[in-house]
């Protein structure tokens, strides 16, 4: 009889200690999320796009003259710097020419000097009547033929000169240098055999297709900027990202744009270019550029996690001054500064659920934990370090 009085007895104690106490037990039971005010701050918009690095200079190094490949003067992949010594060919049958050139003009130049002697003597016995006028002309011609073999063979003598220096190869621009094509003893045939190839680094242009709308849309801006987008007045700043996530976004202008609209795609080409003084771009490069897509306008900003979907529509939980949730439609824009910015729906005002979006729903009842948004989202910020 006893442990039949006990149980009963020891349920209904709990049950008039739970009664007691209703409102603490149901405060317990309310589902905790964190809130936030949303992020309200000045933005521009960003298109982005995908293209490929190139370089601003690009040149295939052959020489003007041809022979035998004697030396090579870079190491392969070298910064080179414009001037600076790459090949020579070998000099010796360039300088034999050179020698004889200077012979025939030291011949021509002998010559030169009798003619003038000569028509000098004719000249003066031809005053006195002694020669005939038909001497005197053929000792013109003499002096005149004679002064024109001079000039040709001080021009074979300047080629020859031109000629010798040209076995010396040298880069034509600043940047760095291929692998050599060709080893020494290797016969270049001039203005044909490609030797290497040099490329320019600092600055680098990056290219990148935008369809003809946006197009408009940085034709429009450059205009009230004061600049039209084909004249390459950079006025439109641009960002690209690398495929290394270490690396921050590198900040450059954009300065060019072809002249016309491809039929085939739709869309034009469009340069921007970037300072490189780290040599990290490299031609060929792929990268993903942001372009300034509007003026400054003032923004709501609000986390991805934060966002909801109901059927078709995209929504955000706001909650309450009693606590209770409520379901607010609205349209999405970019995402800026690690955030998404809301087009409209929302006024800035609210307080929203930014993380625990599976324990609410709309008429229920939260217990919030309120915390506060940085003006920019820590993934954002990192990727500018």
């Amino acid at each position: 009889m006893l442990r039949k009085w006990r149980l009963p007895a020891i349920v209904g104690i709990f049950i008039s200690l739970f009664i007691s106490v209703p409102g603490a037990s149901q405060e317990s039971q309310l589902p905790t999320v964190t809130v936030a005010k949303p992020v309200v701050r000045d933005v521009i918009d960003a298109d982005e796009f995908i293209g490929r690095f190139e370089a601003v200079d690009e040149v295939s190094v052959r020489a003007r003259v041809g022979g035998y490949l004697d030396q090579v003067f870079f190491t392969d992949g070298a910064m080179v710097k414009k001037g600076d010594k790459l090949f020579m060919i070998d000099q010796r049958p360039f300088t034999m020419a050179l020698s004889q050139a200077e012979a025939t003009l030291a011949s021509a130049q002998s010559t030169l000097d009798f003619a003038e002697a000569q028509f000098k003597r004719t000249e003066s016995l031809a005053g006195t009547g002694t020669l005939s006028a038909s001497k005197l002309d053929d000792d013109r011609r003499a002096l005149l033929a004679a002064q024109a073999n001079v000039r040709g063979a001080q021009a074979a003598v300047e080629r020859a000169g031109l000629d010798l220096e040209y076995t010396t190869i040298t880069a034509p621009i600043s940047g760095r240098v291929d692998r050599r094509l060709l080893s020494p003893g290797n016969l270049v045939q001039a203005d044909e055999t490609v030797l290497t190839t040099i490329v320019s680094l600092d600055p680098i242009d990056f290219y990148f297709d935008v369809d003809e709308r946006r197009v408009l849309a940085y034709a429009s801006t450059a205009r009230e900027r004061g600049s039209a987008l084909q004249e390459g007045a950079g006025s439109l700043s641009v960002l690209v990202t690398i495929a290394d996530a270490n690396e921050a976004p590198f900040e450059g202008k954009l300065d060019f744009s072809e002249n016309r609209v491809d039929e085939q795609t739709g869309t034009m080409r469009l340069r921007a270019r970037f300072p490189n003084p780290n040599l990290i771009l490299q031609p060929g490069l792929f990268g993903r550029v942001e372009v300034e897509g509007s003026d400054t306008y003032r923004a709501i900003l609000i986390p991805d996690e934060s966002i909801a979907a109901d059927q078709n529509e995209r929504v955000v939980y706001v909650i309450g001054e009693d606590g209770n949730v409520t379901a607010k439609p609205v349209r999405l824009g970019p995402r800026l500064h690690g955030y998404r910015v809301i087009r409209s729906g929302m006024t800035g005002d609210e307080t929203i659920v930014v993380n625990g979006l599976m324990r609410v729903r709309p008429g229920v009842k939260v217990k919030p934990e309120l915390v506060v948004l940085p003006q920019e989202a820590a993934q954002a910020a990192e990727a500018r370090r």
